[in-house]
């Protein structure tokens, strides 16, 4: 994830739009009591924010290891996370895995929860040791608007589809360009 973080095109991307900035907070899981708070929120304004996020992310021991999913939990955990968020009118939750949930909830559950209204659940599926993650992934994590599901091959090509997957997330529409008026 920092090695994701310092690519460039990320880096533009989450500096394109002059005055807004982008609210990031970062949080490691496993099973379903065992959520961690890596990087707080914190708001991206400029490249030296960005790159603080990078070097705690790197010097940041994993505390999870070979524990069982709980992604139903980190959902939810993710969820009320975003209660304390800076306001946002884009509300995502990225969810990043090698297997389906065997732990708690399962995730299919909660896409009939009300409280998730407008929160996109974007996923990135690590297919380590499960061949058919992508498609549980499509089917019970993403959810929500433009919701997508972006794929790793193994853990060696994280970095690269955790970029992919910034970059699309953090694709900035080009609101200011208006249509000539056609001449009649």
């Amino acid at each position: 994830l920092a090695e994701a973080l310092e690519d460039a095109q990320v880096r533009e991307a989450m500096l394109a739009v002059p005055g807004a900035y982008v609210a990031l907070q970062i949080f490691e899981w496993s099973g379903k009591s065992d959520q961690r708070i890596i990087q707080d929120w914190r708001a991206v304004r400029s490249a030296t924010d960005r790159a603080r996020i990078a070097e705690a992310l790197r010097t940041h021991p994993r505390h999870f290891r070979d524990g069982p999913t709980g992604l139903g939990a980190a959902l939810e955990f993710a969820r009320r996370q975003l209660d304390r968020a800076p306001a946002c009118p884009l509300r995502k939750i990225d969810m990043s895995g090698d297997g389906r949930s065997n732990d708690g909830s399962p995730p299919q559950l909660l896409h009939y929860r009300q409280d998730f209204g407008d929160i996109t659940v974007n996923g990135l599926a690590i297919l380590s040791d499960v061949a058919d993650l992508e498609f549980y992934y499509r089917q019970f994590v993403m959810r929500g608007p433009g919701a997508f599901v972006e794929v790793a091959a193994d853990f060696a090509a994280f970095p690269a589809a955790m970029k992919r997957k910034l970059i699309k997330e953090l694709d900035v529409p080009q609101l200011g360009l208006l249509m000539q008026p056609v001449a009649r």
